[in-house]
């Protein structure tokens, strides 16, 4: 019997014995906490992926005006 084969039962068990230990209220903020964690997280990749995109952006939008035509101007 490895860990892997828990089921429901234990699962239940688990969370019960979880529960009484730490209390209702200790879980509850340690779970709060890992939800802001995670928001987090999300807010930090998305704001990264913004970036490249307009990295790429500047990128693409650079002069392209070929040297010999630069000087007529």
């Amino acid at each position: 019997m490895g860990i892997g084969n828990i089921g429901l039962p234990g699962l239940l068990l688990i969370a019960v014995v979880v529960l009484v230990l730490f209390g209702r209220g200790k879980i509850s903020s340690l779970m709060g906490e890992v939800g802001k964690g995670i928001t987090a997280f999300k807010k930090g990749v998305s704001e990264s992926t913004e970036e490249l995109e307009e990295q790429k952006k500047a990128d693409e939008a650079k002069d392209v005006t070929p040297e010999d035509e630069k000087d007529k101007a």
